[in-house]
C-alpha cells in the first residue's frame, strides 16, 4: 500500500471553494490519494472536494502566540496519522517543530516564497540548521538559489526544485476571437503592482476606446476581503481610468476571464518566487505582459513580454505594443502555450513525488 503523507497548510491558508490562495490550490491539485490535508477549520460544506481534510483546532497550550499553538495542534494530528512523510508548506518553524518532536520523522518543507523573508529561513545559519532535520523543496530555481545563499554547497543534496503546476486546456479560444480586453488578476496590493496597472491603463484608455480594462481581486483570497487604505485610494483612480472592478472571484472565474481576454498583465514589484498567475495566463492562451522580477523570467521565458518593475510608463508602452500588433498577440499566445506545457500537472506531480521519495530515503 502506498505510504501516507500529511500535508500541512499555513494557518491562514484557505481550502474552500470560496477562500483559497495559490498554496491551497497547488496542494489540492498535487495531492495524492493517500494524502491527508491539515489546515484551519473550513466553515460550511465548501471544502475543496476529493480530499481527506483534518481541521486544526489550537488549544490554550502551549503558552505563547497563536503560531505556537497552531504548530502544537498540527503535531497532535500528525501523531494520530503517523505518516511516512510530513510535507509542510511555507512554514519552516512548523516543520522544525515536527522534526524535533518526532525523532526519525521524515519531513519535507515546501517553500513558495523567498526564504530570506521567512521566519526560520532568514539567515544562512538557520537555513543550514533546517537541513540537518529535513529536506527542502523550492517551487522555482530562483527560490532554491535564494535558499542556498550562504549555505554550504554540500548541503545542496537536500534541496530540490518542485515547481507549481497548471492544468493545460486541450484547446483555447483563438486570439482573433478574444475580447479586446486587458486583464489584471491577483491581490490588490502594492507588491503585486495593482497601482501600476491602474496608472498604465489611465495612460492607455484615451487612445484605445475600443479596448476594455478589467481587474479581478481583493486584498485577500476571499469574498469578504477587507477594504484596505491602499484599495480605498486605488478604487476612484481605477474608475476614472475606466477600469471595470470585479472584486474577488473564485479561481474558476479567474481562469475563465483569462480564457477570453486578449492580454493579461502581471505587473509585480516584489520578487515573485514563481508567478502562478503568469503561468495560468499562458496556459489559457492569452498574450502575457509581466515584470522581470524573481522567478518570473524563469517561468515565462519567451512566452511573454517582460518589462522592468515600478515603471508605469514602460508598462503602458509594453501593453500598447501588443494592443497595436494583432500578429504579435497571436505569436506570443502560441509561445506562451508552448512554455506552459513545461509546467503541466503531470510534471509537477512527478517532481513532488520525487522530492517526497528523497525525503523518505534520507536517514534522519
Amino acid at each position: 500500500m502506498p505510504w501516507r503523507v500529511a500535508v500541512v497548510l499555513p494557518a491562514r491558508e484557505g481550502f474552500s471553494t470560496g477562500a483559497v490562495g495559490a498554496v491551497g490550490l497547488q496542494v489540492a491539485a498535487l495531492a495524492g490519494p493517500n494524502d491527508v490535508i491539515i489546515g484551519a477549520p473550513v466553515e460550511g460544506p465548501t471544502l475543496l472536494p476529493g480530499h481527506e481534510y483534518r481541521a486544526v483546532r489550537p488549544g490554550l497550550w502551549p503558552p505563547g502566540n497563536r503560531r505556537h499553538r497552531y504548530a502544537a495542534a498540527v503535531l497532535r494530528i500528525v501523531r494520530d496519522i503517523a505518516p511516512a512523510v510530513v510535507e509542510v508548506h511555507n512554514r519552516p518553524e512548523i516543520a522544525l517543530h515536527i522534526a524535533r518532536s518526532r525523532p526519525g520523522q521524515h519531513v519535507l518543507l515546501v517553500l513558495h516564497n523567498d526564504p530570506h523573508g521567512m521566519n526560520g529561513t532568514e539567515t544562512p545559519a538557520r537555513r543550514a540548521n533546517l537541513l540537518r532535520w529535513m529536506n527542502v523543496a523550492c517551487v522555482s530555481g530562483w527560490v532554491r538559489q535564494r535558499f542556498m545563499e550562504g549555505v554550504p554547497a554540500t548541503a545542496g543534496q537536500w534541496v530540490g526544485v518542485s515547481p507549481n503546476g497548471v492544468a493545460i486546456p486541450p484547446s483555447v479560444l483563438p486570439m482573433p476571437d478574444r475580447a479586446p480586453q486587458v486583464l489584471f488578476a491577483g491581490r490588490l496590493v502594492e507588491t503585486k503592482g495593482a497601482d501600476l496597472f491602474v496608472e498604465a491603463c489611465a495612460r492607455l484608455a484615451p487612445a484605445y476606446p475600443h479596448w476594455r480594462f478589467d481587474m479581478i481581486g481583493g486584498d485577500r483570497f476571499r469574498a469578504d476581503a477587507p477594504l484596505t487604505p491602499f484599495i480605498a485610494e486605488l478604487l476612484p483612480r481605477a474608475r476614472r481610468a475606466g477600469i471595470r472592478l470585479e472584486g474577488y472571484r473564485p479561481h474558476a472565474d479567474v481562469l475563465a476571464a483569462m480564457a477570453r481576454s486578449a492580454i493579461v498583465v502581471v505587473p509585480s514589484r516584489w520578487l515573485e518566487p514563481f508567478g502562478l498567475v503568469a503561468l495560468e495566463a499562458m496556459a489559457a492562451g492569452a498574450a502575457l505582459v509581466a515584470t522581470s522580477t524573481g522567478g518570473l523570467p524563469e517561468v515565462v521565458r519567451d512566452g511573454g513580454l517582460l518589462c522592468p518593475p515600478q515603471t508605469a510608463p514602460e508598462l503602458a508602452q509594453t501593453i500598447a505594443r501588443l494592443m497595436d500588433d494583432p500578429a504579435l498577440r497571436v505569436d506570443l499566445a502560441a509561445r506562451g502555450r508552448a512554455q506552459a506545457l513545461h509546467f503541466g500537472m503531470e510534471h509537477a506531480r512527478a517532481c513532488r513525488a520525487h522530492m517526497r521519495a528523497e525525503a523518505l530515503r534520507r536517514r534522519i
